[in-house]
């Protein structure tokens, strides 16, 4: 099959380009089709000069008022100009770019793009586009694909290089039957795929969306279609029986259970004795006491004679879920051991002796459970937590460490019960819809770049009173494309030089080192860091009681689950907290949504609202962040299109369902690559 083929059969590609496109993923021609945009340009009207708005990206026609300026700074160089409209001046500069000068003729109209910058009355664009008239009249007819990239790969080589394997994709690669296609006003895969990549309009791409959105969650259904069918009344092989035990447990608690954890945790415990399999989600606010229901399931397993193993997607979840279950479980004499990708040698080896040997009754790790070396002796349970970041290949390899396990999955992802039950088909739903009775809400405020200094402020008012806050950075580092969202690490320099002799101020993010991730996070949870500046790896399950604040910049930019679940790691102790949405977009559209936030804490209800807000197939949408790891689709924005793929799949007859499970899989392979939104880690 051509599409088989490597990216070097591509004309243009080498093998040094072909490395580079290797770290986007992109290997098979089939790859580089299916490395879809990552959002579109679209070249803006021209605005008057006395009309442009700090923060805008804008179009302007002018001409240079003055000749252009070149300075020489060492080795680097600003080249300034201003320029005029009649309706006002700006000042434009580019950095390093000293050829740009030539383009500048005193008198000679020109069009320039690029991002607004106003203080007070100067006003300046750094770094803009320079097009002739004719330019910008061929760029303002079509959308432009915005790709992620990687150094040394340009967007013009993705484009010229799919549009080569464009003309070889034939009709054959769709895989849907007519009916379902003409059913559900869908258009051929081939044209999708040219439309997502090449738009003719907004509508087109409107099309192509939706039918690529409708095959990764036709997929998918077919997937849990399967899971479902293979589970429906499998008997258990682990014998187990209520204990005495999981009650004093109970009983010994500081606290009561919450009516909504003693429902649920009598729904795990009839089934774990019921004979037959578990396989259930346990779905729950951030906060909920979800931990506790995974504690007395594993209590109840050990006490029955059997392995217990709870995967979780970070190291610094999995090692606070070690502290947890070694705590409250050191009294009955239950054995817990940690394996992590840190833990090596001799202790690792002794680790998995211990697992091997039953010397070992509860497992708790990340995907370091599920390498081959690893061998249990009677693992009954898995529990997955944080389902969401975990695929269904990675929660079936741990079951398949045991002989037919109870499998619990937990998530603190709020996902309205329609979709939950389409998402999670093959699995029972219980739901901990209720918060602990001490448990104080979190004060909200939605704020704008007005009211920073009074943020700082109130934030070194609490480091004062001894506790901790975040800050939540959208990237890592700056990045031209996206200059106007704020990073981790320049934002830690900039608020270092401010407060940096009130407060000890550090940074995570993803692309650090476990060891480095961990340090910090360790410093963080013993109080040796004030003020932790993070992106969104700090939204699974980090638990520091001592925190009371967190500022979340560019709130606009993130999806309402990811902002509740970032909210989720305040008010975990006694004193009042509070979360500050710092945002620049004042659009009724942002104010409307993040109003949502200021006045709700509850996750399920936010998670109503917002699919009653957001639109199906909103192409430019805010991608989610720990929601389901889905590429193109959005289980909330395209809530309509799951529904339909969930009830087609019911319809459909079991030769039909392989049929398209089989042809779909060839051409998906592993599924979809794409190009990662900025705040995805």
């Amino acid at each position: 099959m051509v599409l088989e083929e490597s990216i070097t059969a591509i004309k243009g590609i080498g093998n040094k380009t072909a490395a580079l496109l290797n770290k986007l993923g992109i290997y098979t021609k089939r790859d580089i089709i299916k490395y879809f945009p990552r959002n579109y340009d679209k070249y803006e009207k021209i605005t008057p000069i006395s009309s442009l708005k700090n923060g805008m990206t804008a179009v302007i026609s002018a001409i240079p008022a003055s000749a252009p300026i070149l300075k020489q700074m060492g080795k680097k160089s600003i080249l300034i100009c201003e320029v005029t409209d009649g309706s006002g001046k700006i000042e434009l500069n580019w950095f390093n770019m000293p050829f740009m000068k030539t383009k500048l003729s005193k008198g000679v109209h020109n069009i320039f793009r690029g991002r607004v910058s106003r203080n007070g009355k100067f006003i300046r664009i750094v770094q803009p586009e320079i097009l002739t008239e004719a330019e910008y009249r061929r760029k303002t007819e079509v959308l432009q694909p915005i790709y992620r990239l990687t150094k040394g790969v340009t967007s013009n080589l993705l484009r010229k290089s799919i549009k080569e394997v464009l003309v070889e994709v034939i009709s054959g690669i769709d895989y849907l039957p007519q009916n379902i296609k003409k059913d559900n006003s869908l258009i051929s895969l081939k044209d999708a795929l040219q439309e997502i990549h090449f738009p003719k309009s907004y509508d087109t791409l409107i099309e192509a969306r939706r039918r690529l959105v409708f095959d990764e969650f036709f997929l998918f259904a077919l997937s849990i279609d399967r899971l479902k069918q293979g589970r429906e009344e499998n008997g258990s092989s682990y014998v187990v029986e209520k204990s005495s035990t999981t009650v004093d447990f109970i009983s010994s608690l500081p606290f009561s259970l919450t009516n909504a954890q003693q429902k649920v945790w009598e729904e795990i415990e009839n089934d774990l004795t019921s004979g037959f399999r578990m396989n259930r989600l346990v779905q729950g606010d951030v906060g909920s006491g979800k931990t506790l229901l995974a504690i007395l399931a594993c209590l109840l397993m050990t006490k029955n004679g059997y392995q217990s193993s709870v995967m979780v997607p970070t190291e610094v979840l999995a090692r606070q879920h070690f502290e947890s279950f070694s705590t409250m479980l050191e009294q009955y004499g239950i054995r817990v051991v940690l394996l992590t990708g840190s833990v090596k040698g001799r202790e690792r080896k002794e680790t998995l002796s211990r697992i091997e040997n039953h010397e070992a009754d509860i497992i708790i790790g990340t995907h370091a459970l599920i390498q081959e070396k690893v061998v249990y002796d009677k693992l009954a349970l898995v529990i997955t937590d944080e389902q969401h970041r975990f695929g269904v290949k990675q929660r079936e390899k741990l079951a398949d460490k045991g002989i037919e396990p109870h499998i619990m999955v937990m998530s603190a992802t709020p996902i309205p019960r329609t979709l939950a039950v389409i998402l999670y088909g093959d699995l029972d739903i219980s739901i901990v819809n209720e918060l602990p009775a001490d448990r104080l809400p979190i004060k909200n405020c939605v704020v704008d770049e007005d009211y920073r200094m009074t943020a700082y402020k109130f934030i070194l008012s609490e480091v004062n009173k001894g506790h901790q806050a975040y800050i939540i950075c959208p990237m890592v580092e700056k990045s031209e494309e996206n200059d106007e969202l704020s990073d981790v690490i320049s934002y830690t320099e900039e608020l270092t030089s401010l407060i940096g002799n009130k407060a000890k101020i550090k940074y995570l993010h993803g692309k650090m080192k476990n060891d480095e991730k961990n340090q910090i996070m360790e410093e963080f949870s013993d109080g040796r860091i004030d003020i932790l500046i993070s992106t969104t790896v700090v939204e699974v399950g980090v638990n520091v009681p001592n925190a009371t604040v967190m500022m979340i910049e560019n709130a606009d930019r993130f999806g309402l689950a990811s902002l509740h679940q970032l909210r989720g790691r305040i008010g975990r102790g006694n004193a009042q907290s509070y979360c500050i949405f710092m945002s620049g977009n004042t659009s009724k559209e942002a104010m409307e949504r993040l109003n949502i936030l200021n006045k709700s804490n509850d996750g399920f209800k936010i998670a109503e609202e917002d699919m009653k807000l957001r639109g199906p197939g909103d192409v430019f949408g805010i991608r989610q962040s720990g929601e389901m790891a889905f590429n193109l689709g959005d289980i909330i924005g395209d809530a309509d299109i799951l529904k339909i793929t969930s009830e087609t799949v019911k319809c459909m007859s079991d030769k039909i369902k392989n049929e398209c499970y089989d042809r779909g899989r060839n051409f998906y392979s592993d599924g979809f690559v794409y190009g990662e939104d900025v705040m995805t880690l």
